[in-house]
């Protein structure tokens, strides 16, 4: 478990000074290597819409063929007032994998006006709120109705096949809730390992948020072209990214920005500006030539 006071020090020394210099590191530009390192997590992503009666046997199409050893330990939700969710064991990449499902513009937790940013429950982050640390509520109320049924899962995981890795991945809202998760089990489990990996994901919480992330955990946040959705809820409302956005330009070249909100006109923050420039229709996609489509493709 990350202590308060292991994460004071962290954060300490993410200075003002200190965030500018990563500002101004180099963009560069991923190889094909690189790029094919994140495909088996497109397509964990996308099956995440798919139905848990066939995420429970891992029997989605073309999305579980893609991770065909994938071994399911549990799923859950109704895809209304639940969303959906999946924990399993990935033996080629001998890791856990969480998935959340997501939702798109139309979602009430992203465009509803009465959002806010709001402390996280004690309990379940403990030491956090001394940080000044707020994220999202919409984001959080959706998170706190899985986490304990993900947390056993996980744990079950973690036990059945010895492991203390652990990715949690998503898609649009199921970006951010994987986001959330993702510091929810590295605060539960003290042993785990945690990493962050979703796409077209909106900004969660605040600045004292994302030192958080940068300091404790790796998040890598893929942002297709003119996709509106990452530069939501605007910073003027207090919301921040954490470091490690990747950025698909309208080349397809894949893009390392550094930094929280990189405003170079490469990364989203600076690319897309506001939502009257970007292009809702780049948010499914394509990821490592995987469409992500707001329900599970036949």
């Amino acid at each position: 478990m990350v202590s308060a006071a292991v994460v004071s020090l962290l954060l300490a020394s993410l200075s003002p000074l200190a965030s500018a210099l990563v500002i101004r590191q180099t963009i560069t530009e991923l190889s094909d290597a690189e790029v094919a390192m994140f495909a088996p997590y497109s397509s964990f992503a996308a099956a995440a819409y798919c139905l848990p009666s066939e995420t429970v046997t891992w029997s989605c199409g073309s999305l579980c063929d893609a991770n065909a050893d994938f071994v399911p330990v549990a799923t859950g939700g109704d895809g209304s007032s639940v969303q959906f969710w999946y924990v399993g064991y990935s033996p080629s990449l001998s890791k856990i994998i969480v998935g959340h499902q997501g939702a798109y513009l139309r979602s009430a937790v992203l465009t509803d006006a009465d959002f806010f940013l709001d402390e996280l429950d004690e309990a379940m982050f403990p030491g956090l709120g001394a940080l000044g640390v707020k994220v999202h509520n919409g984001f959080a109320e959706e998170h706190a109705k899985t986490a304990e049924s993900v947390l056993a899962a996980v744990k079950t995981a973690m036990s059945t096949y010895g492991t203390s890795a652990i990715t949690t991945v998503g898609h649009s809202l199921g970006a951010a809730l994987s986001q959330i998760e993702a510091a929810y089990l590295s605060l539960q489990l003290a042993e785990a390992s945690v990493n962050v990996i979703g796409y077209g994901m909106p900004r969660v919480g605040n600045q004292a948020w994302a030192n958080f992330l940068d300091a404790t955990l790796s998040v890598r946040h893929v942002n297709n072209k003119q996709d509106v959705v990452p530069i939501l809820p605007g910073r003027g409302l207090g919301f921040h990214h954490p470091s490690g956005e990747i950025h698909i330009d309208d080349s397809d070249e894949w893009l390392s920005c550094p930094g929280q909100d990189n405003t170079s006109d490469q990364c989203s923050t600076g690319d897309v500006g506001n939502i009257f420039e970007g292009n809702t229709d780049d948010h499914a996609g394509p990821y490592n030539g995987v469409i992500i489509h707001s329900d599970c493709p036949a």
